[in-house]
Order: C-alpha cells, then sequence, then structure tokens
C-alpha cells in the first residue's frame, strides 16, 4: 500500500500543511496553511482544519467537523460529523466602533483533545476547554469546562454522568471500582478522576 497523503481534488490543502502516510482528505475539506496532521487520518467531507491546527495519528474528523486553530489533537482522537471546536472566547465581527476586527484585534484560544477521545456529532467544545484521554463528548454536547480522562458527559452545559474505557463502553461500577465490561481495566474514582487499578 501506497504511504502517500490521498487528498481528493476538490479538497482544498495549504501547500505547507503537513499530512502523515496514509492520511486522506475527501471532498470539498480544507486544510489550512501550517497545519500538521498525522500518518493515517481521515479527514471526511466539508471538514475544515484551521492553520497550525496539530492532529495526531489515526484521527478521524467525520463529515463537516470544524477544528480551528490553535487546536491541539492527540492520536487516535475521533470528531464527530458537524463538531465545532471553536477558538474565540469573546467573539464580535467588529471592534466596539464597528470598525473590522483585524488579527491584531483578538487572540485565538485552543481546545485540547487527548488520546482516544471522542466528539459526538454537532457538540460544540468552547475554547478554551482540554478534553482528557478517552472521554466520549455525547452528541449535540456544549463543553463549556474541561473533561476528565474517561469521563461521559452530556447535554447543554455538558455535565458528567459516567465513565467510559478505551472501548468507548460505559464503565461498571463493582464495589469501589469502574470496570471496562470489555477489556476488563479497573479504576478508581479519586477527587472526581479515575485512576487506574
Amino acid at each position: 500500500m501506497s504511504q502517500e497523503a490521498i487528498v481528493e481534488s476538490s479538497a482544498d490543502v495549504a501547500a505547507d500543511a503537513q499530512l502523515g502516510a496514509r492520511t486522506r482528505v475527501w471532498h470539498l475539506a480544507q486544510v489550512r496553511e501550517g497545519a500538521r496532521l498525522g500518518d493515517d487520518c481521515t479527514i471526511g467531507r466539508g471538514a475544515y482544519v484551521g492553520p497550525g491546527v496539530a492532529i495526531g495519528n489515526a484521527c478521524k474528523l467525520q463529515n463537516y467537523a470544524l477544528v480551528y486553530e490553535p487546536a491541539r489533537l492527540g492520536d487516535g482522537v475521533f470528531i464527530g460529523p458537524g463538531a465545532v471546536l471553536t477558538n474565540d472566547e469573546f467573539p464580535r465581527a467588529a471592534n466596539p466602533d464597528l470598525s473590522v476586527k483585524s488579527a491584531a484585534d483578538w487572540t485565538s484560544v485552543g481546545v485540547s483533545i487527548g488520546d482516544g477521545a471522542s466528539i459526538g456529532a454537532r457538540a460544540v467544545c468552547i475554547a478554551p476547554v482540554a478534553i482528557g484521554r478517552w472521554a466520549l463528548v455525547a452528541a449535540g454536547a456544549v463543553v463549556t469546562e474541561d473533561v476528565p480522562d474517561h469521563a461521559l458527559v452530556v447535554g447543554v452545559p455538558a455535565r458528567r454522568i459516567g465513565w467510559v474505557g478505551r472501548t468507548g463502553k460505559r464503565l461498571l461500577a463493582e464495589g469501589e471500582d469502574w470496570v471496562c465490561p470489555e477489556t476488563g481495566d479497573r479504576f478508581r474514582e479519586v477527587r472526581g478522576a479515575l485512576v487506574p487499578r
């Protein structure tokens, strides 16, 4: 199999964007200047990757996902269809005097996502937030605060309703432990965070 990235003819990939081996960029997707994508990534139809965004290996951005700079995604991150990672804490098209904002008139802030985490369809992550490793943000959730490793968050604003394992399956309570029904991985909850047993 070829090690080259595959870019569909209708996609728009900046000349200085870096695409890892076997990464695929599908129809009408846009990858902006300075973006760095690891190996084996899939960028779905109409997805957007902002300037300087860093995406790890084996990540998947589903159709029409929007990842604005300066987002940082670890390895194995899933971004569902139509999900948005924002970058402006105080969004305005114009300054108070109604002059058009320039790049010097605002500071972009990013969303960071840990290895293996998943962001559901149409979810919105409001920067600056950090999504922990292997966390799961439910479809349609609006994340306004950091999400711990392995947390399952839902709603508007998103709140934790449980824990998930590396497979995405909900962890089951066994005494003081949380156990993955598929892998058998065991955790203990300590001050609102999971630690491996």
